[in-house]
C-alpha cells in the first residue's frame, strides 16, 4: 500500500492546482487602444452597424464590436451561411473571414 501513497499524492497535487486556474483563462483581454486611436473614435452606434448590415442583406448578426480602428465587427448570416462582417468607417460593409 506504500508504494500507491506518492501516486495518490501526486494525484491529489495535481487535481488540486486544476481547482487554481482562472475561470476566464481562456477568455483573451481587450484590446487596448492608443491615446491616438482614441482620439479618433467616430461617434457611430451598434445600432448603426446593425442597420448597415441588414440593409446589406445579413441577417441573425452576433458578437457586434467595435474596434480601436472605428471598424465595426460581427458574426452574421448571409444567404443561409455563417460569414463575418465588417463595417468600415466610409460605411462600406463587406465579408470578412471566419477563424
Amino acid at each position: 500500500m506504500s508504494r500507491f501513497r506518492p501516486i495518490a499524492a501526486a494525484a491529489a497535487l495535481c487535481a488540486g492546482a486544476l481547482g487554481f486556474v482562472p475561470a476566464q483563462a481562456a477568455e483573451l483581454p481587450p484590446i487596448a487602444c492608443s491615446p491616438q486611436a482614441l482620439a479618433k473614435i467616430d461617434g457611430s452606434t451598434a445600432a448603426d452597424a446593425r442597420k448597415a448590415m441588414t440593409a446589406a442583406g445579413y441577417t441573425q448578426i452576433a458578437d457586434l464590436k467595435k474596434g480601436c480602428d472605428n471598424y465595426w465587427h460581427a458574426r452574421a448570416m448571409k444567404n443561409g451561411r455563417p460569414t463575418g462582417v465588417l463595417l468600415a468607417p466610409d460605411g462600406q460593409v463587406r465579408p470578412e473571414g471566419l477563424e
